[in-house]
């Protein structure tokens, strides 16, 4: 009589030094998942266009084509202007990369707990779960860098997990994703450095060779080595942009950690609590030690985490570096907690997590009630997506205000690359003259013409300028009218005539990274 074998369960390790079969892997879950990418979908598209443009999406909107700038790799500003001229230079067109990328996310998250041996409460645990925690929602709704990290980092770690449990090639596929992602962020190598660190120190050498016996080291193959290949191919002419620039990169790193290191440090540590939410927090670190007790050739994702945690500690730039890792711990918590855990007991948890990182998260509180809650001091993002319209009109009325020929002569002077792409929006619709500014990529592009002499200068210090002008007085004050402490808030709007030494003389000065 013949002699089969079941196919590896949920907690089973594959065996040894050979590619597990395809079919081992549980049906896709296409209605759980499904269902969580059209409601996070319409969700996501029915509040685009509550509040406003968020301060990064407004400078992306001004940059010009490139293969890179000062402060980050081109695929974030390409899209932002590759729809807009495709689909409408509009809020709603804006948010667009942003949804697709979460629905992404949520896509690669479930297929991550398929192969790993989830079933459809698992795949479902994953996709609801994580399609409507706190971060992802907020990188979500708002169309940022860390909106397309969030799905290509969960499908390189995806990919390399199929290269480790089934098939080498997918190193490949890795190496090409991660080629994609350095158009986005140099901040995958992070990851890569983790993954690497992972499989040389926590890789299974002690398992007997055999039937069951350990399967070869990753590393000792040529397949990782061709990946690494196809990332450096895929990403070439983006690392030359860096490599020819002075790597600026670094110094835009180094200029972040020295403005937010303080505040980083000391709230990256709760923050891992709260990325999917206080009960979501449960499943990660369960997948987490699940991992490393049940799948040993995977102990290298696990590894990762901590040496992610160190980074961002080191670096002191953002706290939510290691949300894309996370992600998939968390899709690997999802198998055994589905399998332990009473379904409706997992809805509760899931719904309850949803409704208050729906609250915190997305812009369903009016904007007139806004400053009144708590909401914008915990989701920054909220504070940066409020009042541009209102500020943009109180500096087109102290335009107005000047005489004709002060007014045909004027430009506007911005303290950050926020207040610039908004005049860069809506001040054509007012009237206003172009906006410069020195923060970042717009120092590169210059100062304003010699011819102009009078500038409308948006800055939160006004006695610093009285040097850098012949004459400057404050006109103005910026008030977004809903209460909401901002970084705009408050700031003064000078008038400043007869730039001291000319542009030249001062544009040097205005220069700063953060």
């Amino acid at each position: 009589m013949a002699v089969t074998s079941a196919p590896p369960g949920p907690g089973t390790e594959p065996g040894a030094g050979r590619s597990r079969p395809a079919d081992a892997r549980p049906a896709f879950a296409w209605l759980p998942v499904g269902a969580a990418v059209l409601f996070l979908g319409v969700l996501l598209t029915a509040t685009s266009t509550r509040y406003g443009y968020h301060r990064d999406e407004l400078y992306f909107r001004m940059l010009e084509p490139a293969w890179g700038y000062v402060d980050q790799p081109p695929l974030t500003p390409w899209l932002a202007r590759t729809f807009a001229e495709l689909f409408g230079d509009t809020l709603l067109v804006m948010r667009v990369p942003a949804t697709l990328a979460h629905l992404g996310a949520i896509v690669v998250v479930a297929l991550v707990a398929r192969e790993l041996g989830g079933r459809t409460g698992a795949q479902a645990l994953a996709a609801w779960g994580y399609g409507t925690a706190a971060i992802p929602l907020a990188f979500g709704h708002t169309f940022l860098t860390a909106s397309l990290d969030l799905v290509v980092w969960p499908a390189v770690l995806l990919c390399m997990i199929r290269a480790v449990r089934q098939d080498p090639r997918w190193w490949l596929a890795a190496g090409l994703v991660t080629g994609v992602a350095l158009y986005n962020k140099l901040l995958v190598v992070a990851l890569l450095g983790g993954v690497v660190l992972g499989l040389l120190v926590a890789w299974p050498w002690w398992r007997p060779r055999g039937s069951e016996g350990r399967p070869r080291w990753p590393l000792a193959t040529p397949w990782p080595w061709a990946g690494a290949v196809v990332a450096l191919l895929a990403g070439l002419p983006n690392v030359l942009y860096q490599a020819t620039n002075g790597w600026p990169q670094l110094a835009m790193g180094a200029a972040l950690g020295e403005n937010n290191a303080a505040d980083v440090r000391a709230e990256m540590w709760l923050f891992q609590l709260l990325m999917l939410g206080p009960p979501l927090a449960l499943v990660w670190i369960t997948g987490a030690v699940w991992l490393w007790r049940r799948h040993p050739t995977l102990r290298f994702l696990v590894v990762a985490y901590p040496v992610l945690l160190a980074f961002t500690y080191a670096a002191g730039s953002q706290t939510y570096y290691a949300t894309g890792l996370l992600a998939v711990l968390f899709a690997a918590g999802c198998v055994p907690v589905a399998t332990w855990a009473r379904t409706w007991a997992l809805v509760v948890v899931v719904v309850l997590n949803a409704v208050a990182c729906l609250a915190i998260s997305l812009p369903l509180v009016p904007v007139e009630r806004l400053g009144e809650t708590p909401i914008a001091d915990i989701n920054s993002s909220a504070q940066d997506a409020v009042g541009w319209p209102a500020y943009v009109r109180q500096i087109a009325e102290v335009h107005a205000a000047l005489p004709e020929a002060d007014r045909n002569r004027a430009v506007v002077l911005t303290q950050n690359y926020g207040e610039a792409g908004a005049v860069d929006r809506f001040g054509p619709d007012h009237g206003l003259p172009p906006a410069h500014s020195g923060h970042n990529q717009l120092w590169e592009y210059g100062p304003p013409p010699a011819s102009a002499t009078v500038a409308l200068v948006v800055t939160e210090a006004p006695g610093a300028w009285g040097d850098r002008f012949a004459e400057c007085a404050v006109q103005g004050q910026l008030d977004n009218g809903v209460g909401v402490d901002n970084e705009e808030q408050g700031v003064s709007i000078l008038v400043c005539r007869e730039p001291t030494g000319g542009w030249d003389a001062i544009w040097p000065e205005l220069r700063h990274l953060d």
